[in-house]
């Protein structure tokens, strides 16, 4: 099953705005604006009795998703009966006000690194709300991007970072993967978007050329080499040693979307850099009872 077809699977329907739980936690829509007017969203959950001034893990969801997907609610909902509150972002992609799944047909403009962008946003907006404690999560893709986000902007705030199954890269399969599903050779394409960038038409779009999940899809030259340039950070285990904050990776044994996730990491865990919680028969999103397993670990290591 490929990564954007369990993704698809993977989305509930939820009510937006304010919500009552059996913890007594509460739901709360936020809105803040960026600096270039987009409206950016995020769903806090504080736990009975817990306050954004006590431990806050801020979530950020994979590929083209938003935080409405199952897993990260069930993170969300399952850390708040174990009395710990967190804030969901929806990474804006480029799209103000943005909800739900990622139009493939809305033109790509948005960037691999924009993230990290909203990352720091969200976490300066904790920050201005009495914020002290701060534990960085994000699965998937965005487990990468906080990863990348923790090793580059270090903040007296953050205690710890929580990766759950995050992106791993081999440039030879992602070569492969864009072939197959884009229908024309990765170095190709690569070679194109550069000479636009060179030529100072980095912003304009390669028309029909297809970027991630979105077959033919309109992409600017900027937007798509971000994400598919080689580069080592792309593979997770490489930045983690970077972080100069405890880490653990949450790993499923039969997660076949992150290849090598599990092997990558132990030479980290062997030296002492990183810790790892292997959840036996998960996949990549968790699904059921697995994902009691997930908040099991999360709620270990963020207790400590």
């Amino acid at each position: 099953m490929s990564y954007f077809t369990a993704l698809r699977n993977a989305f509930v329907v939820i009510f937006v705005g304010v919500a009552l739980f059996a913890t007594n936690a509460m739901a709360e829509s936020v809105q803040i604006s960026d600096k270039n007017g987009l409206k950016l969203n995020a769903n806090l959950v504080l736990a009975d009795g817990g306050a954004i001034a006590g431990d806050i893990v801020l979530i950020t969801h994979g590929t083209l998703a938003h935080n409405k997907m199952e897993i990260i609610v069930a993170m969300q909902d399952l850390l708040a009966e174990r009395g710990i509150s967190s804030l969901a972002p929806t990474l804006s992609l480029g799209v103000s006000d943005r909800s739900g799944m990622y139009d493939c047909a809305v033109p790509h403009t948005h960037k691999h690194s924009d993230a990290m962008l909203e990352i720091g946003q969200w976490l300066e907006w904790l920050q201005t709300k009495g914020a002290k404690n701060v534990i960085l999560a994000g699965h998937s893709r965005g487990g990468n991007q906080t990863a990348w986000f923790a090793a580059r902007e270090p903040n007296p705030i953050v205690s710890k970072v929580i990766l759950v199954a995050p992106a791993t890269y081999d440039a030879k399969k992602a070569a492969q993967g864009f072939e197959k599903n884009h229908k024309r050779p990765l170095a190709d394409a690569m070679t194109e978007a550069k000479a636009m960038i060179d030529g100072g038409n980095g912003q304009k779009f390669m028309k029909g050329i297809g970027v991630l999940y979105c077959p033919g899809a309109d992409v600017t030259a900027e937007s798509f080499v971000s994400y598919y340039e080689n580069d080592d950070r792309r593979h997770t285990p490489n930045l983690m040693a970077m972080i100069d904050k405890p880490v653990l990776v949450v790993a499923g044994s039969e997660d076949t979307v992150v290849e090598g996730l599990i092997d990558g990491t132990k030479p980290l865990v062997d030296a002492g850099k990183v810790e790892m919680a292997i959840v036996e028969g998960a996949g990549h999103f968790f699904r059921d009872l697995y994902a009691e397993d997930m908040a099991d670990a999360m709620e270990e290591f963020i207790n400590r």
